[in-house]
């Protein structure tokens, strides 16, 4: 009888400290969550007022949208461009910056600064540095040759997107480097003497023993990065946020675009939980795929 109540006894010396991370869950999690998906069927007015349930016709009418099939496929070439090539990047410059060299404290501080600074002063910075008349990165880019004229990188759809990705990679690799360079500490050295010993290259040490210690920062640093990709918005929407039409859209900036310009609340709630299922979709996805909590094979 004994035996029975012990575990019972357990949980409730745990509660005092699970109530507060449960409620904290609740408060910022669970419950935005379901209001979305309850608004995402309610029937909202211009004021915001609800006026009854709509059922699944929000839904309907955002299905039935005939820019949404580019707009979905614009999400998912920015996410993956962004999250796979910051990520390369990342873990060449984790590598190189966990080596000794002098002044290394000062090239690590540096590469932390695109992520520290906010994202919408990073980006005016790209806004105006590639303006075509007064930019002085595109001024830099004719100077060298690598362009005959200046180009307005942010006046049309697919060179303004190409430039949106440049800069979400530029702004995310400080952090992976960062997570990398934690997970580089991880390596113990007598592992990597051993490696040596037995004749492995630097090729075979790098993917056949650091990459598996590397998993667990790989796994964190990408699903980060996915999640604040898939919603970042003042990039795109200082970018591409001028153009005319969709053609540079994705899910995050369309849904605002519902919201300010057509003052549908309906469906751009329609839309943020369509978003909010993807995330969880892809998030369980990868996890499933990458297993991030198995263990270093010895």
């Amino acid at each position: 009888m004994a035996a029975n109540r012990r575990p019972w006894g357990q949980f409730l010396r745990a509660v005092p400290w699970l109530v507060p991370a449960a409620i904290l869950i609740f408060g910022v999690v669970l419950f935005p969550a379901g209001y979305l998906l309850y608004n995402s069927t309610r029937n909202i007015g211009l004021s915001g007022l609800d006026v009854g349930p709509a059922g699944f016709s929000n839904y309907k009418a955002l299905l039935a949208r005939p820019e949404l099939p580019t707009v979905l496929l614009n999400t998912f070439i920015w996410v993956a461009g962004v999250v796979i090539v910051q990520l390369l990047i990342s873990l060449w410059l984790a590598q190189l910056l966990n080596n000794q060299f002098p002044g290394r404290r000062w090239v690590r501080i540096a590469v932390l600064i695109p992520w520290a600074a906010s994202v919408v002063m990073t980006t005016m910075v790209f806004v105006y540095g590639l303006d075509p008349y007064y930019g002085i990165m595109n001024r830099f880019l004719v100077d060298v040759h690598i362009l005959s004229a200046s180009v307005g990188f942010t006046q049309q759809p697919v060179p303004a997107f190409i430039t949106a990705i440049a800069i979400g990679i530029f702004i995310s690799v400080p952090f992976t480097t960062y997570v990398l360079l934690a997970g580089l500490a991880g390596v113990p050295p007598e592992v990597l003497e051993a490696a040596t010993v037995d004749g492995a290259g630097r090729a075979r040490t790098y993917f056949s023993v650091i990459m598996p210690y590397l998993r667990g920062a790989i796994v964190l640093s990408t699903l980060i990065n996915v999640i604040n990709t898939f919603n970042n918005l003042p990039v795109l929407k200082l970018i591409t946020g001028s153009l005319p039409g969709y053609p540079d859209d994705t899910t995050t900036t369309l849904m605002f675009k519902i919201l300010q310009g057509e003052h549908s609340i309906g469906v751009a709630s329609a839309l943020a939980a369509v978003n909010f299922i993807i995330v969880l979709v892809v998030v369980a996805i990868y996890l499933v795929a990458a297993k991030p909590m198995r263990a270093v094979e010895s």
